[in-house]
């Protein structure tokens, strides 16, 4: 039987490489001229990213082993679990600011990427800290627990850019013009340098998926404590937010009762890591199950929900017509 092999430096590297390759094809390439992703596109995206972190999974199993191919795997799951309730919010914060479709493609990759490197720094500091003290698994399951409580009871405000620290000090130190211009981020107003609203737009996406951060790192620390699982599970899921938004922005009206299965994700997660303390254990394979049937549960009763009211609907603007003479 072979060994694992080990995790260096150089294992590290090379999938930060391999990422940007991709995200430099992505922009380069693929997205090179600002166009409106439809939904074909972005379902087709969407399945090459899913189908991407499948074969990685696969490589886990046969480079390290089964159990943290599904540690990763679960990770993977958990995380783009929380990642939608993170589309929704996007959708909020473009239909605020007026964002054209043309140029959501643009905010999202920028975003994604500067979200990539907030989370790479939020693991690695996690990682130094779980390793050093046991007893901050603890406290994150506690605000796990907390958070996944709260959203089912008090709900989960919007966000306010008006009240957001971050923009209201761009604003400050720059001058922010009122329209766009194009794809840009900065332009020139009156001869100084000037932020435009899209700019502004990618410091909300930013600051926004910052605070969604502090929610889904410590979840999954819940299942594994290997840095490299959580950085790689992590950066999978996020690389296919961009094309998940555009596969469910349109069709948020559908699923209305998937805060409530986020909520509970987050409960039973925060569960999991306080039952630690008393050495009770949660298998990975139970876990993963878990997760996923709150998540199809939540996701089945939105669709049945909404079909029923689209009905409903149909019906009364059926019977509100007047008869034909």
């Amino acid at each position: 039987m072979f060994g694992l092999t080990e995790i260096t430096p150089f294992h590290w590297a090379g999938f930060v490489v391999i990422v940007l390759m991709f995200l430099s094809l992505d922009l380069g390439v693929f997205h090179r001229r600002a166009h409106v992703v439809k939904f074909r596109e972005a379902l087709a995206w969407t399945s090459i990213w899913f189908a991407s972190s499948l074969a990685f999974c696969g490589a886990l199993i046969s480079l390290r082993s089964r159990q943290e191919a599904l540690e990763f795997f679960t990770g993977y799951i958990i995380e783009l679990s929380l990642s939608m309730d993170n589309v929704f919010v996007m959708a909020v914060i473009f239909a605020y600011f007026r964002v054209p479709l043309v140029l959501q493609h643009r905010v999202l990759f920028w975003g994604i990427l500067g979200a990539l490197i907030m989370r790479g720094a939020m693991i690695g500091l996690g990682a130094a800290l779980i390793n050093r003290f046991d007893w901050v698994l603890y406290i994150l399951g506690a605000i796990l627990l907390f958070t996944g409580i709260k959203m089912i009871f008090v709900g989960d405000k919007p966000p306010d850019p008006e009240k957001n620290l971050v923009i209201r000090a761009a604003r400050r130190l720059l001058p922010v013009t009122t329209e766009f211009s194009g794809q840009k981020f900065f332009t020139v107003l009156r001869g100084r340098t000037a932020l435009t609203p899209l700019a502004l737009v990618l410091l909300m996406v930013e600051t926004t998926d910052l605070l969604f951060a502090v929610d889904s790192i410590p979840a999954i620390f819940a299942v594994t404590k290997k840095p490299f699982i959580v950085f790689t599970s992590n950066v999978f899921a996020i690389l296919g937010l961009r094309s998940l938004y555009f596969v469910l922005a349109g069709a948020i009206g559908y699923f209305r009762y998937l805060k409530v299965g986020l909520s509970l994700v987050l409960c039973f997660i925060g569960a999991k890591m306080l039952l630690g303390a008393w050495d009770i254990d949660i298998a990975t394979t139970t876990s993963l199950a878990v997760v996923a049937s709150m998540i199809l549960t939540a996701i089945v009763f939105s669709v049945i929900a909404a079909g029923r009211e689209s009905s409903a609907d149909s019906k009364a603007e059926a019977g509100s017509e007047p008869d034909s003479p």
